[in-house]
C-alpha cells in the first residue's frame, strides 16, 4: 500500500490551506485504500484466470474426444489482458493521487512558511490559547 504523507499544521496556520488539507486528506486516504483493495482483487483474479487457462490447456491435451477449447482459452487470455490493463490504469491513478497529495502538502507548507516570514502568522505554542 502506498503511504500517504501529510504535513501536520500547527493551530492558527493558514486557514485556507488547513481547510483544504483537512478536506482532501480523508478522501485521498479512502481512495488509496479502495485502489489497493481493487488492485489486490485484480491480482487474485489474474491468478485464477492463469490457473483456469492452464487447466483448460491440460484438459484439451488429454481429451480423447476432439473438443475445441481454444476459443475459451483465448477468451480467458483476453480477459486476463484486460485485467492487467485495468491494474496498470489503477497503478497510474494511484501514483497521480500520491503526487497530488504530496504537492498539496508541499504547497501548504510553503504557504505557511511565507505567512510566518511575512509576520502575518506567528506560530503559537500548543499550551497557549
Amino acid at each position: 500500500m502506498a503511504a500517504v504523507t501529510m504535513v501536520e499544521l500547527s493551530p492558527g496556520g493558514d486557514p485556507v490551506a488547513e481547510g483544504l488539507l483537512e478536506l482532501i486528506k480523508p478522501a485521498i486516504q479512502q481512495l488509496d485504500v479502495h485502489v489497493n483493495s481493487v488492485r489486490e482483487s485484480q491480482v487474485e483474479l489474474r491468478e485464477h484466470i492463469d490457473n483456469l487457462a492452464t487447466e483448460l490447456f491440460r484438459i484439451n491435451e488429454h481429451q480423447k474426444v476432439a473438443l475445441d477449447l481454444d476459443p475459451y482459452v483465448k477468451k480467458l487470455l483476453n480477459s486476463r489482458r484486460r485485467v492487467v490493463l485495468v491494474n496498470n490504469i489503477l497503478q497510474n491513478a494511484q501514483e497521480r493521487l500520491r503526487r497530488l497529495n504530496h504537492n498539496v502538502a508541499k504547497e501548504t507548507a510553503r504557504r505557511k512558511t511565507m505567512l510566518e516570514a511575512s509576520g502575518v502568522f506567528t506560530p503559537r505554542s500548543p499550551s497557549r490559547p
